[in-house]
């Protein structure tokens, strides 16, 4: 397969010749291999045995090549980082090394975090606009600047299409292959994760099924802020048995520090005239796929009686997604916003390091009411100099903006 552009390449060649060391983040799979080696001159892949030896001998990294090296999988020998972080603190030049691996810095309790001298960029599954199969004609980041003005484009991409980009995998492994592979694929790497990764960083699971229950109910939340109480009470066995409240804290903590969790954290304004917001995050899977793949959810089940319930919250986990890549190259967090009781919420809230907004409601239909901007304006009404502009993100065929401003953008035309 051919690689596909990231939007995370570009964020690469913008700090590769700033920072010395960069880590690139994320869950198993997500391309963080391929995107590195693209710009390093040498790699040492720890998953193989030899180069792990080697380098568990070579605490100082003398013997590494010149250039920009990839230190690949660090978290099978953790001694790496905190080697990376010694030689950054002894000078090496920008551009030196890349580390990528699939567990936090501080999974496993002994490595130090890297905090000032390891810059971490986060790499998630593909977005919508990343696929290839998509023309984007919005960009994100000129709407965040606030110089989007006039919005427009169109598109062929249908509900069929969007049901199929939730169920077809953001990780490149797995987005290409026919349907029966993929549906193994995607089992496969939810076992693995229980099985390897799991362990690999130092939490053993006694009761499997136990802990694939709590990710089936957890996938059922997505794109919700349910409790984790209710979840608990959703991992429940047959028989009516169920694991303790530790135990599933426990699965969250690790499942996080493996990027598997990815939900979408309360919005927390500075000097907030709102007051009553919620805190509770947004639970999200990192790939719509494996939510869609734990309910037991096709394509067919996404546009049909059986899984409808679901059709609203995986396209609003695609759109979340998409929306976090391209804010994260223009420098943005994305959170969500929830008054105490519902009665204001704003799917996302994308916020610039310079304290502008950008308000965006995810709606599974194609026409935008006056219903679906309401909490839109309101929030443009409280922050009437910090909100820049507002996007309702549909399954629609044309962008345009409304008479009040309110940009209306089908998913398959925002990109970068």
């Amino acid at each position: 397969m051919a690689y596909l552009s990231r939007t995370v390449d570009r964020e690469l060649d913008e700090l590769l010749p700033l920072a010395s060391a960069i880590a690139l983040d994320g869950p198993k799979g997500v391309g963080k291999t391929a995107t590195a080696q693209r710009r390093a001159d040498a790699a040492w892949f720890l998953d193989d045995p030899a180069q792990r030896e080697v380098a568990a001998a070579d605490f100082d990294l003398g013997s590494a090549p010149p250039g920009t090296v990839l230190l690949d999988e660090w978290q099978l020998l953790p001694q790496v980082w905190d080697s990376v972080r010694r030689q950054v603190d002894a000078g090496a030049p920008p551009g030196r090394y890349l580390l990528t691996g699939s567990a936090t810095p501080t999974a496993r309790g002994d490595t130090h975090s890297g905090a000032g001298r390891i810059l971490s960029l986060r790499m998630r599954p593909m977005g919508l606009h990343e696929r290839g199969a998509v023309l984007p004609s919005v960009s994100l980041s000129r709407v965040l600047a606030g110089e989007a003005g006039r919005v427009e484009g169109h598109t062929g991409f249908s509900l069929v299409d969007y049901a199929s980009a939730i169920i077809g995998s953001g990780l490149p492994g797995i987005m290409g292959a026919a349907p029966r592979l993929r549906r193994a694929l995607l089992d496969a790497y939810i076992l693995r994760v229980i099985d390897r990764e799991l362990p690999g960083i130092g939490h053993d699971v006694r009761r499997p099924e136990t802990l694939r229950r709590w990710l089936a109910a957890y996938a059922a939340a997505s794109s919700c802020s349910t409790a984790y109480s209710r979840l608990l009470d959703a991992t429940t066995a047959g028989d009516g048995s169920q694991p303790a409240k530790t135990t599933t804290i426990a699965y969250r903590d690790h499942l996080s520090a493996l990027w598997l969790l990815d939900p979408v954290p309360g919005w927390t304004p500075a000097n907030n005239p709102i007051g009553r917001l919620r805190q509770a995050p947004k639970h999200q899977l990192a790939d719509p796929a494996l939510a869609a793949r734990l309910l037991g959810l096709s394509e067919a089940a996404l546009l049909g009686p059986a899984g409808a319930h679901m059709a609203g919250p995986l396209f609003e986990s695609l759109a979340t997604l998409g929306v976090r890549v391209l804010a994260q190259a223009a420098q943005a967090t994305v959170s969500h916003l929830r008054l105490a009781g519902g009665g204001r919420e704003v799917d996302l809230v994308v916020e610039g390091g310079d304290g502008r907004i950008v308000g965006v409601e995810v709606k599974l239909a194609p026409a935008v009411s006056e219903a679906d901007v309401r909490h839109l304006l309101w929030l443009r009404d409280q922050f009437p100099d910090r909100v820049v502009d507002l996007m309702v993100v549909t399954t629609g065929a044309t962008a345009y903006r409304r008479s009040d401003g309110v940009a209306v953008v089908p998913l398959a035309l925002l990109g970068d």
